[in-house]
């Protein structure tokens, strides 16, 4: 089974979208984009929120990126990677918080896909979120 790259970049996107809509209208402060592109294939679009009511700073990332073959570095401990082509996108966002109380948050879902003519596409899902407790008082 080859999973459809495109739908899962339509979700990702929109998820990005939804992710910035949630918290903008919580803090009333507007999200600012940079969208980027990447010399070896792909690009993103990169948002930050700074500044605002409730969150220090905010950050909602998309990226896409892929390329002909994967560095040495990347099929190391998995070689039969190695002369594929690849696909990489993901969401990640990182929400600081004004309030001291309030743990900073890290969360992130990716996709990666490396494919070669005539074999099946190696694939996957990953992801993960983070809290981290915050009290610095001077």
């Amino acid at each position: 089974m080859k999973p459809d790259a495109a739908q899962v970049k339509t979700f990702l996107l929109q998820l990005q979208d939804n992710l910035c809509q949630q918290l903008s209208a919580v803090d009333g402060a507007p999200f600012i984009e940079d969208a980027w592109q990447r010399e070896g294939g792909g690009g993103g679009r990169s948002r930050v929120l700074r500044d605002g009511n409730v969150f220090e700073q905010a950050g909602v990332n998309f990226s896409h990126v892929h390329g002909d073959a994967m560095p040495a570095s990347a099929t190391a401990h998995r070689p039969e990677l190695a002369g594929r082509s690849f696909e990489a996108m993901g969401v990640s966002l990182v929400v600081h918080p004004l309030n001291p109380y309030v743990p900073t948050s890290h969360a992130n879902v990716r996709f990666f896909i490396a494919e070669k003519p005539g074999a099946d596409p190696v694939w996957w899902f990953g992801g993960g979120f983070d809290l981290t407790p915050y009290y610095g008082f001077e």
